[in-house]
C-alpha cells in the first residue's frame, strides 16, 4: 500500500487558490506530525507547513504564513493545504510526508503551476 498519495495540483492564475490533499494510510498516519514540502524546478526541496497531531501546533515557511492554511481529519487519515493568493514563485511539485520526513514514503507529489 502506498503510504502517501497527494492530490489538487493544477495551473492557476497569480492571486488564485487551491486545495491539496495528501492521504495517508492509517498505519503512517497515527500520532505523526505531518508535514507538506515543496520543490521548484532547478531547486532543492523545502518545507512549506507542519501540523501536529491534534491540530494544536502548526508552523509555516515564512513566504507562505498568511497565505497558505494546513489542516488534517484525523477521521479520514488526511492532510490538507489551502493555498490562497498564490503567486508565481509558489509554483512546484508539492508533497507530504511525515515530520521528520521519511526517505521512502515521498510519492509522486503533486503540480502546481501559477501564472503570471
Amino acid at each position: 500500500q502506498v503510504p502517501l498519495v497527494e492530490s489538487g495540483g493544477g495551473l492557476v492564475q497569480a492571486g488564485g487558490s487551491l486545495r491539496l490533499s495528501c492521504v495517508v494510510s492509517r498505519r503512517t498516519f497515527n500520532w505523526y506530525v505531518m508535514g507538506w514540502f515543496r520543490q521548484a524546478p532547478g531547486k532543492e526541496r523545502e518545507f512549506v507547513a507542519q501540523i501536529s497531531w491534534s491540530g494544536g501546533s502548526i508552523m509555516y515557511k515564512e513566504s507562505v504564513e498568511g497565505r497558505f492554511t494546513i489542516s488534517r481529519d484525523n477521521d479520514k487519515n488526511t492532510v490538507y493545504l489551502e493555498m490562497n493568493s498564490l503567486k508565481p514563485e509558489d509554483t512546484a511539485v508539492y508533497y507530504c510526508n511525515l515530520i521528520p520526513p521519511k526517505g521512502d514514503y515521498w510519492g509522486q507529489g503533486t503540480q502546481v503551476i501559477v501564472s503570471s
